[in-house]
């Protein structure tokens, strides 16, 4: 699918530059700093604070952009919610993976509860617009409530054991939580998880099913159509 590069107009950095910090801190779990020292040692000098902007700005973007060339999910939605520490307060971000691992959708919300069920349910289906036709959670009985109001004609299927795709997806995301020593709001939250499920899943594809060559091929694709949609060329290596 065609999409048009974000405008850089009024930034003094070329686009390379801008899509390279943009991905150094979304791929990796980088703090600000860290992307200001490893331009450094590129020989481009740029603060942590304009990292920072440039992540709020541009990141979102390039998450959607790469959303809207992933092909269509699959039927099968595997969903799972987990806490996260807010402040010292506990919240819930809810995920939606298909049987193939995408990430189809995230929800940091205050509850878990059957409004907030619904909730995700509807973001889901208009994020995805389309509806599954097997939805498997664990055992939480707000999915069940919510599931009867929202998409009563698709399969549900609650069983922890069955849920171990949507559980895996959370793993880079407590890596960064961990790395960002904690989330400073809901909407912080909110802003990070959405472009980072856009963009860090672009970086990892199933490496354990394919050799090196296949590998490199696919990374090869990845970072040209990455190329395309922030506008830029990849910076020339030090080496």
């Amino acid at each position: 699918m065609a999409s048009t590069p974000p405008s850089y107009r009024g930034h003094r950095y070329p686009p390379e530059v801008i899509a390279h910090c943009v991905w150094l801190y979304f791929r990796f779990p980088l703090s600000f700093r860290e992307v200001e020292e490893l331009m450094l040692e590129r020989g481009v000098v740029v603060s942590y604070e304009t990292v920072r902007r440039w992540c709020l700005k541009f990141g979102q973007d390039y998450a959607n952009a790469l959303r809207r060339r992933r092909p269509r999910p699959g039927d099968k939605w595997h969903l799972e919610e987990v806490f996260v520490t807010i402040q010292g307060r506990q919240r819930y971000l809810w995920r939606a993976v298909d049987q193939d691992g995408n990430v189809l959708d995230i929800l940091v919300q205050n509850r878990r509860d059957k409004a907030a069920a619904r909730r995700f349910f509807k973001k889901l289906m208009k994020a995805t617009r389309s509806v599954p036709r097997v939805v498997v959670t664990d055992k939480l009985r707000s999915y069940g409530a919510a599931h009867l109001q929202v998409m009563p004609s698709v399969e549900h299927r609650a069983h922890k054991g069955l849920n171990n795709r949507a559980e895996n997806s959370h793993q880079p995301t407590r890596q960064r939580e961990r790395a960002m020593k904690g989330f400073r709001s809901v909407g912080g939250a909110q802003r990070f998880l959405s472009a980072f499920s856009g963009i860090s899943p672009h970086f990892r594809p199933r490496r354990h099913l394919m050799n090196a060559s296949e590998h490199r091929l696919e990374m090869t694709l990845r970072f040209t159509i990455w190329d395309h949609i922030t506008g830029s060329t990849s910076l020339p290596s030090t080496a």
